[in-house]
């Protein structure tokens, strides 16, 4: 591998409490994550004010290498909006800089794994181009954690992001990824907003076949969190979910 240059790119999972009460870092993510986050003095993210959030979570376990306000933190470039095009390969090759002068360069999302359902494998793609070595760190990842869970197929499934708000398209949309799943035997995950999870969970009780399972994983790795799989069938003859106000959730389908 001598073609690869001497700084790298360290993808380093974050926690899964993003808008919910915070959990001890410590007891979200492995101690080596925790320990290189804290050697990192570059970093780019889709945020920067919790970035250094995430930092003094993590100076509080482990000592940051430098002072939070010498470390230096580059926002994710985003398209503009209304222009629907997408962001220039340079910018993203220019936020490799430091690892191409030899740096460790750090990659944090705003919850979970780097790059996985993130703009971030852009980054990532772009290191891969020009030589940089990729490194990625363990840590919780909601999309793999919720596939474990439901039991609905951790050897074929699909993320497919957000569903449409509104009422029929939304409807059809769903009716769509349930004849795919059936097609493929393919589970089909997705997520909403924490606030629009009854209503999506309505949507799905009313639109798919009673035979079809359907999962759910909210608030993974958070106090308050669950994870329930049944049939639609079952599902509308349980009490209603109580749903979190701020709690993230990931949906699973298979027909």
């Amino acid at each position: 591998m001598s073609h690869l240059r001497s700084g790298r790119l360290v993808l380093v999972p974050n926690t899964l409490d993003l808008g919910a009460e915070a959990v001890p870092i410590e007891a979200a993510l492995p101690a080596m994550a925790i320990a290189r986050a804290a050697a990192l003095t570059h970093w780019v993210a889709e945020d920067a004010r919790s970035t250094r959030v995430f930092l003094k979570r993590v100076g509080a376990v482990v000592p940051l290498v430098r002072p939070l306000q010498e470390v230096t933190i580059t926002e994710l470039p985003r398209p503009r909006k209304g222009s629907g095009q997408a962001v220039a390969a340079s910018e993203w090759d220019r936020l490799l800089a430091p690892a191409l002068a030899g740096v460790e360069l750090g990659l944090l999302s705003e919850a979970g794994l780097p790059a996985v359902a993130d703009p971030g494998a852009e980054l990532v793609a772009s290191a891969h181009r020009a030589g940089v070595a990729v490194e990625v760190l363990a840590g919780p990842s909601a999309l793999v954690l919720a596939v474990a869970a439901s039991g609905l197929g951790g050897q074929n499934f699909a993320f497919v992001g957000y569903l449409p708000q509104d009422a029929v398209t939304r409807a059809t949309r769903i009716r769509q990824l349930e004849a795919q799943s059936r097609q493929q035997s393919q589970a089909q995950l997705f997520i909403e907003t924490p606030y629009r999870n009854a209503a999506l969970w309505d949507a799905l009780l009313a639109g798919l076949n009673p035979s079809t399972r359907l999962a759910v994983a909210c608030g993974l790795t958070l106090p308050g969190g669950f994870n329930l799989s049944d049939t639609v069938a079952g599902w509308r003859g349980r009490p209603a979910i109580d749903w979190p106000d701020k709690l993230p959730a990931v949906f699973v389908l298979k027909a």
